[in-house]
């Protein structure tokens, strides 16, 4: 998601460098991962849990030992079918995986739908060009309602996940103490 950055983006983060692993390429590679300086999860809701792979490379992870993944910048992002489907359970989990690693987790910064306001006004809630149209603060959300890409995520959703990566980049390039 975060590989198609606008020029603004690239411009003010043109070292920062977007790697998208599955669950298992990231289980395979948490060397690799403990060497960078944010880590965003993403994963679907099933059965009101994370899937099995993600849930797979937490406890891998928390397994390994390596205390690498302390103090790195963290976030996660969702996409899911539907509106509701039980998911603040799965959300709640990867912040609770991040805090467990001591990482510092990068909350959203947008308020739902800073868009036009009738939007808000409407039955129907905010339209497919919304940013934050679900209300998330932990991390951004999509829902799709089963319709599969290139149609979904809509552009709302995929602005609002762009803009997110720009927050994670900007925070976690900033010099922290202690973080070497």
């Amino acid at each position: 998601m975060f590989q198609k950055r606008s020029c603004k983006e690239r411009k003010a983060f043109p070292d920062v460098r977007a790697v998208p692993y599955t669950a298992e390429e990231a289980t395979a590679k948490l060397d690799e991962l403990d060497q960078a300086d944010a880590i965003i999860f993403g994963c679907p809701t099933y059965m009101g849990s994370m899937s099995a792979g993600v849930k797979t490379f937490v406890e891998t992870a928390a397994r390994s030992g390596s205390p690498s993944l302390e103090g790195q910048g963290g976030g996660s992002l969702y996409q899911f079918l539907l509106f509701s489907g039980d998911k603040l359970n799965t959300l709640v989990g990867l912040v609770i995986n991040a805090m467990q690693h001591g990482m510092i987790y990068v909350g959203l910064g947008m308020m739902p739908s800073a868009n036009p306001p009738e939007g808000m006004q409407s039955i129907a809630g905010p339209g497919p060009g919304a940013q934050n149209r679900v209300g998330s603060f932990i991390g951004p959300m999509s829902a799709s309602f089963q319709v599969h890409p290139p149609d979904a995520p809509v552009p709302g959703d995929l602005k609002t996940a762009r803009l997110y990566g720009a927050r994670v980049a900007a925070i976690t390039t900033r010099p922290f103490k202690g973080r070497g």
